[in-house]
C-alpha cells in the first residue's frame, strides 16, 4: 500500500470515530433534554472538548496529506470531501452542546411540558436529525451516493415541521402565559434543528462529489438559467 492510501485510510478512520462522537451527543443531548437529566446535560458538555479535539486533528491530516502528497483525481475529492465534512461535523457538536445548555438551564425537577414537546413535534425532529447522521455516516462506510441523496428528502421533513411549529408554540405561550420562557426555549431548539438538518445535507453534497464528482449546490442554478 502506498504512504497517501495509508494516510487516506488514517483520516477516513478518524472521521468515523469524530461521527460516531458527535452522533452520541445529539443523541444524549435530546435525550438529557426531554428528560430534565441535567447530569447527561453536563455529560455532553464535558466531551464537546473532544468534538473540537478531533476537528483540529483532522484539518491537519487534511492539510498535511495535501501538502505532503499533493492527491489528484479522486483522491483529492476524498481529502478535499473530508475537510468540508469535518467542519460540518463540528458544528453539528456545537448543536448538541446548545441543547445541552439549554437542558442545564431548565429549572430543576421540571422536565419541559410534554404537551410542548408534542406541538412541536420535537422527539420527530429529533429522531430525523439522527436518522441524517446515521444514512449520511452509512453512505460514506458504502460509498454509496444514493444512500447519501436520502438526506435531502428527509431535510424536507425537517424544514415542514419548523414551519409549522411556530404558530403552533404561539398558542401554546397564549393559552400558558407562566410558560412563555420554556416556548421561546423551545421555538430556538427547533430553529437549530432546522439548521442542524442544513449541515447534514451540506454533508450529503460533499459526499456526492466525492463519489460522483457532482457539485450538487449547483444544479438548482443551472436549472433555472
Amino acid at each position: 500500500m502506498k504512504v497517501i492510501e495509508q494516510e487516506i485510510a488514517a483520516l477516513k478512520n478518524t472521521i468515523n470515530e469524530m461521527w460516531a462522537l458527535v452522533h452520541q451527543q445529539i443523541y444524549n443531548a435530546g435525550e438529557a433534554m426531554l428528560t430534565g437529566d441535567k447530569e447527561l446535560a453536563y455529560k455532553v458538555l464535558s466531551r464537546e472538548r473532544r468534538v473540537n479535539a478531533f476537528e483540529l486533528k483532522i484539518d491537519s491530516d487534511c492539510e498535511d496529506i495535501i501538502a505532503l502528497y499533493a492527491p489528484v483525481a479522486i483522491d483529492l475529492r476524498f481529502v478535499l470531501a473530508m475537510y468540508k465534512i469535518n467542519t460540518n461535523l463540528e458544528r453539528l457538536g456545537d448543536f448538541a452542546e446548545s441543547i445541552a445548555r439549554f437542558s442545564v438551564n431548565l429549572p430543576e425537577g421540571e422536565p419541559i411540558d410534554p404537551e410542548l414537546v408534542k406541538i412541536a413535534r420535537v422527539e420527530e425532529m429529533l429522531h430525523e436529525l439522527l436518522g441524517m447522521i446515521s444514512l449520511a455516516q452509512e453512505a460514506f462506510e458504502k460509498e454509496s451516493s444514493e444512500i447519501a441523496s436520502r438526506i435531502f428528502l428527509k431535510d424536507n421533513i425537517i424544514d415542514e415541521i419548523n414551519h409549522d411549529s411556530t404558530p403552533l408554540i404561539a398558542q401554546y405561550i397564549e393559552a400558558h402565559p407562566g410558560s412563555a420562557l420554556a416556548g421561546l426555549y423551545m421555538a430556538g431548539v427547533v430553529r437549530k434543528m432546522e439548521r442542524f438538518g442544513d449541515h447534514c445535507t451540506n454533508i450529503a453534497e460533499e459526499l456526492i462529489f466525492y463519489l460522483d464528482a457532482k457539485v450538487m449546490k449547483h444544479i438548482g442554478k443551472t436549472e433555472e438559467k
